[in-house]
This record gives structure tokens, C-alpha cells and sequence, in this order.
């Protein structure tokens, strides 16, 4: 049974040590050069004596920042992504609650690291350290399989960083669910879309270990020109995209397939935020044999649940977000803080547990006891459960139907809203590319923030949406944005719109 996912790699490059593992468009790492730049940096990194320790890694997404984790690995610790295009006083933030032992840097951003006490690598000084065989072996001699991975900053609800800590056994337990439910093959590559910081990346790291195949980064200004992207997918022969919506919905917005399609796809898994049905619907269309997938997780459980289509789905559905991967579960919680029985539709919070459970919020222990509980369950007096704040149901047929999160429902004239369901009507209309629901709470005003190619009408919109939600959830502004503002991970930022528009004071329509 495997302990830490470098073994995976150890594996894979007997078997394959000239295929590629890691590229992008500037540099290309074999499996055999990976291991070696990977043991050199661990062999340096490891001489602290400092295991289960994070590891700062200050460096742009590359090929070459996939092979400084993988020696971070190697050094016994756990390794700290550093969005270097965050505002300094973030990283600053951060940085007081990580205390790091060590960090990898660039030229470009060193400076960003100097403020730490810590030691200071450049990433090419060290690929120069001579291996240290023995105290690689010693290293993984002590290796467990809860030991910590990662430490993943997100904001929490109040938009202080929180740093959330994984353990291999996540990923291990992800690998084996992978190969049983959709196999890579050597031949496989892998298109990057999320920054390193977030946690669907550790799918594009660390599934390559497993399978042989290989990760490509795509940079991100390929994301805003269709064309652009789906000739790189073809140059590149990408066969699996495993991306948050928003990057999907964009070729689709923008009729990305009208002059080529992607030659080599064939799985197109999505995670993140809901995905709008008309615009999978797009992508099935012209590219009907590739497998799609609804993945369901959070940096607190990786990818914990999923739903793989097959069948056709209307626009106005909801797609479910399925079953519990192998290893993991799933239950739902209802207002009493006790399990709704499967097959019962009430509505309930998302919980999630087994392999899937991260460690913890590092350095919070209120955090982490007030989100991740103990469940008396059939088989445990005190079984540990991560509290996701999504609310959800049972269909009839067992799967789970994600309906919104906690901090989306709304109380307005007394009702509980689903500000999602709002969402939801209001893309099915034609002309509205993407829209978001902010609820001033001061005013009790619900305000529809959507991009179209032109402005529409109040009373058109009014009267599109009136037909699907009830009366008391009709909004009461709607505003045209010239486009969606995003967070780092690509998705709508929901938190900033709010801000913008607390007061209301920003009318349009």
C-alpha cells in the first residue's frame, strides 16, 4: 500500500524515464529529469530536518514549478503555493500565519520572499545541490500516508486568508478512484487551466505520477481567445481538461467551435461552480463522444463526489453533483444537525468524509473543530466529517442535487431564498451571457449583475424570470456589466460584486 504519492512517480519512470511529464511552453521535464531535479531540491530542502513543515514556493505557474513541489515532497515537507499576483499585503498575511521553514523563489520574485527569516532558494541554484541518497531514504523510511501534503491559502467567509492542510492520503486514495473509474493512459495529456494555488491543480500535478501520462500548462492569455485555445489543445494533443466552468463557458459564449474543434478530448471533467446546462449543452453538441464529468469537492476535500452525463439534460435543469467517490462519503445534515435518510428530498448541509478529509485549517483549531465535526454514524460512534456549507438533497434515484451555499440563501419578507435559483432562471435567457445575485441586506435588495452583448429591457428580464421563481424572489435591480469580474481561481467574484454594490447605490435598468 502506498504511504506517499512519490512513490507513484518512483514507479512510473522505471517505466517511462524519456516521456514527458511536465511541460509548458517554454520548458519540458521528462520523468527521469523531473525525479533528478526533484531529489536535488529535496536533498537541500531535507537537510533542515524539518519534516511535515511548509515550504513556501514563490513562483509563476510552470513546468518548472510542478518539479519544485515535487521536491519539496522529497524533503519531507508540505508545500505552500504563493500566488505572486496577489496584493503584497495578502501575501504578507499569509506569510505570518504559514511561518515557513524554507521558500523557492525566482528572479522575479524573490523580493516578495525577503521579508521571511527563513532561507531563501533560487529555484536553478537548487537544481544544483548534489543528492543526498541516504537522507532521501531516511525521509521516506518515516513517510505516512496522513502526512501533509499541502497547504492551500482561500479566503474564508470574511475574506481572511485561511490555510487549509492535505495529506497524501487524498490524493492516493484520488489516484486509485481514477484508475477504476476513468483510466489515463500513457499517451494521455493533461491541459492546465487553474493556478497552482488552487486545488483542482493538484489533479493536473499529481495524476501524471499515477498514469505516465503527461501535464501541459496552457498559459492563461489563451483564455480569452478561443481560437487561440483550441489551437493549442490540437498542437499540444490534449486529450483531458479538468477546468472550472467559467473556462468552459467562455468558448461557448464566444462560439469557439465555429472554426475548429478540439481533435483530441475525450475527458471533460468541470468542478467549481455550477455549470449552465445551454453551455455544456454546446460543447456535447460538437464533441459528442468526449466523457463529461460534474466533479464535486473543495480544497477541504479535494474531489470528494461526481456525476458522469449520460444523458441529455434540458437547459433548465440541474445537473446533479452524483455519488461519493470510492472511499469517501457523503451525507446530508438537516437543521437538527441530524442525517436525512437516503431517498428523503429535504434539504440539508453537505457533509463530507472518509479518505477525502483533509487534515485541517493550519494554526486555527477553532476553525477546524467548528467545520470539521464528529458524526455518530452506522458504523462509528465518532466518525469525522467536514462541514461544507452547500446546501443539497437526495433525488429519487440516490444521487445528490447541490442546490446552493449556506451563505447564498438569503431571508428576505420573512422567506428563505436560494439566491442560485434566481441565477439559475436568469441564464436561461437567451441574451445573458453570465449573472450573479448579491442581496443587500441593509435595503433587503436582491440586485441581478449580468453581461450580455447588449442591455436588455427591465420589464423583458422581469418578465422572463417571473416565469420560473415565485413572486417574492424577483429581484430588484438589474445591472449590466461590460464583463464578469473574477477572482484568482477564475470564478465569478461574488464577494467583490458585493461589496461594489452594498449600498445599491450603482443602478442600471
Amino acid at each position: 500500500m502506498k504511504k506517499n504519492v512519490l512513490e507513484f512517480l518512483e514507479e512510473t519512470a522505471v517505466s517511462y524515464p524519456d516521456r514527458c511529464v511536465y511541460s509548458d511552453p517554454e520548458r519540458t521535464y521528462t520523468f527521469a529529469e523531473a525525479i533528478r531535479t526533484a531529489r536535488a531540491i529535496g536533498s537541500r530542502i531535507g537537510s533542515l530536518r524539518a519534516p511535515g513543515q511548509p515550504v513556501a514556493v514563490f513562483m509563476e505557474k510552470s513546468a518548472s514549478m510542478a518539479a519544485a513541489i515535487l521536491g519539496v515532497l522529497y524533503g519531507g515537507c508540505c508545500y505552500c503555493p504563493i500566488d505572486t499576483s496577489m496584493p503584497e499585503e495578502r501575501i504578507r498575511i499569509i506569510l505570518s500565519v504559514l511561518d515557513p521553514i524554507a521558500a523557492i523563489t525566482e528572479p522575479a520574485s524573490r523580493h516578495l520572499a525577503e521579508p521571511l527569516t527563513c532561507p531563501i532558494w533560487d529555484f536553478d541554484e537548487l537544481t544544483g545541490t548534489p543528492e543526498d541518497a541516504e537522507l532521501l531514504a531516511q525521509i521516506r523510511s518515516g513517510a505516512c500516508e496522513t502526512d501533509p501534503l499541502y497547504i492551500l491559502f482561500t479566503s474564508g467567509s470574511t475574506g481572511v486568508p485561511k490555510g487549509v492542510m492535505g495529506c497524501h492520503r487524498m490524493i492516493l486514495n484520488n489516484l486509485c478512484w481514477l484508475e477504476k473509474e476513468f483510466p489515463y493512459e500513457p499517451e494521455d495529456v493533461l491541459g492546465s487551466q487553474v493556478p497552482f494555488h488552487f486545488v483542482i491543480s493538484l489533479h493536473d500535478i499529481f495524476v501524471p505520477l499515477r498514469f505516465g501520462c503527461s501535464t501541459f500548462i496552457i498559459p492563461q492569455e489563451y483564455f480569452s481567445s478561443p481560437a487561440r485555445l483550441v489551437n493549442c489543445l490540437n498542437s499540444s494533443h490534449v486529450t483531458s481538461v479538468f477546468w472550472v466552468p467559467s473556462a468552459l463557458t467562455v468558448v461557448a459564449r464566444l462560439n469557439g467551435f465555429d472554426t475548429q474543434l478540439p481533435l483530441f478530448l475525450r475527458y471533460i471533467f468541470f468542478i467549481g461552480e455550477v455549470m449552465p446546462v445551454k453551455y455544456l449543452n454546446y460543447w456535447r453538441r460538437y464533441l459528442p463522444n468526449a466523457r463529461y464529468v460534474n466533479m464535486y469537492g473543495s480544497t477541504e476535500t479535494h474531489v470528494s463526489m461526481y456525476y458522469e452525463l449520460c444523458r441529455d439534460f434540458a437547459d433548465d435543469e440541474r445537473l446533479p453533483i452524483g455519488r461519493a467517490c470510492e472511499n469517501v462519503k457523503a451525507l446530508i445534515l438537516d437543521d437538527n444537525g441530524r442525517p436525512v435518510p437516503p431517498g428523503d428530498p429535504a434539504a440539508g448541509e453537505l457533509c463530507i468524509g472518509g479518505a477525502a478529509l483533509s487534515i485541517g485549517y493550519y494554526k486555527d483549531p477553532e476553525k477546524t473543530k467548528d467545520r470539521y465535526i464528529f458524526l455518530k454514524t452506522a458504523l462509528s460512534e465518532q466518525e469525522r466529517f467536514y462541514r461544507t456549507g452547500d446546501i443539497a438533497s437526495y433525488a429519487a434515484d440516490g444521487t445528490i442535487i447541490y442546490h446552493g451555499r449556506k451563505d447564498f440563501q438569503v431571508k428576505r419578507m420573512g422567506y428563505r431564498i436560494e439566491l442560485g435559483e434566481i441565477e439559475a432562471a436568469a441564464a436561461l435567457i437567451p441574451q445573458i451571457s453570465e449573472c450573479v445575485c448579491v442581496y443587500n441586506e441593509e435595503k433587503q435588495m436582491i440586485l441581478l449583475l449580468y453581461t450580455s452583448a447588449e442591455k436588455i429591457d427591465s420589464k423583458t428580464l422581469s418578465a422572463c424570470i417571473s416565469a420560473r421563481i415565485l413572486r417574492y424572489m424577483m429581484p430588484n435591480r438589474y445591472i449590466r456589466l461590460e464583463q464578469m469580474p473574477r477572482n484568482v481561481n477564475g470564478k465569478a467574484d461574488r464577494r467583490g460584486l458585493k461589496e461594489l454594490y452594498a449600498q445599491g447605490e450603482k443602478r442600471q435598468g
